[in-house]
């Protein structure tokens, strides 16, 4: 009798099985993982605006607090030359209002348009929700990051708790 080489066809469809029931585990796990990782991104990019708004609002006192990512923000060509109309608080990437799979937007704040501006708030929304996030952020003048697990189309409109 001879000695067979080789692996048989039952023993390759079970290896294929395993490698599929270990694959069908471990794909949640990564998706997770990744809202995860987005969502924090989100708060860390969350809290480099409220810094970035603290500081200009430092820098322009008699402007007050910015309104657009891209009064905070710097030109796309990576040089920046600080003004009031871009201050050169946050990096070029969050200053056109999408990274991480989050969009960014920053507003006036609930006290109105006056001069210098005395409020802002920041919302960021995933772009894809349960994809890229699960969760929509917000936050005022107090610097204190919110969040929200609804889907709600403004995350600020409604009373958030805080990111510890």
């Amino acid at each position: 009798m001879q000695k067979q080489k080789g692996f048989s066809l039952i023993e390759l469809l079970i290896v294929i099985a395993i490698i599929l029931i270990i694959a069908a585990i471990a794909i949640p796990e990564l998706t997770r993982a990744r809202v995860a990782a987005d969502e924090s991104s989100a708060v860390g990019s969350m809290r480099s605006i409220n810094t970035g708004e603290i500081s200009y609002n430092a820098a322009y006192p008699t402007t007050g607090f910015a309104t657009t990512l891209a009064q905070l923000g710097s030109a796309a060509t990576g040089t920046c030359s600080p003004s009031s109309a871009n201050g050169c608080f946050i990096d070029s990437v969050l200053t056109t209002g999408t990274k991480s799979g989050y969009i960014f937007a920053s507003a006036v704040g609930s006290c109105g348009t006056t001069t210098p501006q005395n409020c802002y708030s920041v919302a960021a929304t995933p772009q894809f929700p349960a994809y890229t996030g699960a969760r929509y952020f917000c936050s005022f003048e107090d610097g204190v990051v919110r969040y929200s697990s609804g889907t709600l189309s403004n995350p600020c409109a409604a009373t958030t708790p805080p990111i510890q």
